[in-house]
């Protein structure tokens, strides 16, 4: 053979054998998958509405996991619409969602809060946020191809349309990023803040959301025992109920509702609570309800899912399929707000 065309062919096959090797090395490298910048979704950026130069990222701490990832805000923000809002939602209830996310996030970062993120301890240090609801439920892409399956394109491409459309964008009042409340479903109205939480926000105002009626999580039912609940109150609240004050249905008394059509103030027994410290003490869907007295149970009969407070999710959901925008859904739910890109510093 000739001399010069064994080396060429000497060549080739090294070539051959180093690159794949070379692609190998790269894809299984550790320092990437440490840093959350793989296996964690690209968002379309075809036509981005975001100066990527400009594009923070977010470290995230994953409380089952125990461990912490880094990912660029967009990619962050996919996370967390495919967690809290179901992926076959209208588009424009998704854009919702992702204007949401994003103005959370916009906000804890101008804040520079991070003092909560204690409570996991030292595998958080440097954290931002955590995957729950404290701050905002969040799934890696690895989660999302779990839970997904072979619908994963699909859902994973509706997902990348929304946070793509709104690339950039958070709501603000007065310029700054609002706090964006928002819930699963609303008992046809939504609570003004002071209402559930403690401070007064203008742009949290209670507004009519009657779509809600057609949510399958409009209403639910809970039994317990009337022993278990004085003694989930008693719990909670540290104070002890005496229930020979009334027997049967008579022993809750209602005092007064919120704007939002919830339960403000009661009695039960010989003490007063708020609506919201019943809720959270025996884990009912709302402060909305009523209830009956059967024997030694009583039945709570709930309407609504959630706080109440900001964007309903099925009611955004709900507008959307009746020809509603993003926009409209937004300025809805937060009164006097505007949709504007975010200066990320």
């Amino acid at each position: 053979m000739h001399k010069g065309m064994f080396i060429i062919g000497l060549l080739l096959v090294t070539v051959m054998i180093a690159i794949p090797a070379v692609l190998v090395n790269q894809a299984e490298s550790p320092s990437l998958v440490e840093q959350g910048t793989q296996h964690e979704g690209a968002v379309n950026q075809s036509k981005p509405n975001v100066d990527l130069s400009k594009e923070p990222k977010v470290t995230i701490y994953l409380t089952n996991e125990k461990r912490k990832i880094t990912l660029p805000l967009e990619r962050y923000i996919r996370g967390v619409v495919a967690a809290e809002m179901p992926a076959d939602f209208h588009v424009e209830a998704l854009k919702a969602q992702a204007l949401t996310a994003r103005t959370f996030i916009a906000n804890r970062l101008a804040k520079s809060s991070s003092s909560d993120m204690a409570k996991w301890g030292a595998r958080a240090k440097g954290a931002q946020v955590t995957d729950t609801v404290q701050h905002q439920a969040f799934l890696t892409d690895r989660a999302l191809r779990a839970n997904w399956g072979d619908h994963y394109e699909t859902l994973s491409e509706r997902v990348n349309e929304a946070v793509s459309a709104t690339g950039g964008e958070v709501i603000q009042y007065k310029g700054k990023p609002i706090y964006a409340a928002f819930f699963s479903t609303s008992n046809g109205y939504t609570e003004n803040s002071e209402d559930y939480f403690t401070e007064k926000m203008p742009y949290l105002r209670s507004v009519a959301s009657p779509w809600d009626r057609q949510s399958p999580k409009y209403e639910a039912e809970q039994t317990l025992s009337v022993a278990e609940l004085a003694q989930r109150i008693q719990k909670y609240t540290g104070k002890q109920i005496a229930m020979s004050a009334a027997t049967g249905s008579g022993m809750i008394q209602v005092k007064n509702r919120t704007p939002g059509k919830r339960i403000s103030q009661l009695q039960i027994g010989d003490q007063n609570f708020t609506g919201r410290q019943v809720r959270e003490a025996l884990g009912l869907s709302s402060s909305d309800f009523t209830w009956r007295v059967k024997g030694k149970d009583i039945t709570f009969t709930t309407r609504g899912n959630g706080h109440g407070v900001g964007m309903s999710q099925w009611g955004a959901n709900l507008m959307a399929q009746k020809g509603k925008s993003v926009q409209t859904i937004i300025k809805h739910y937060y009164q006097g707000v505007a949709i504007a890109k975010e200066d990320w510093k």
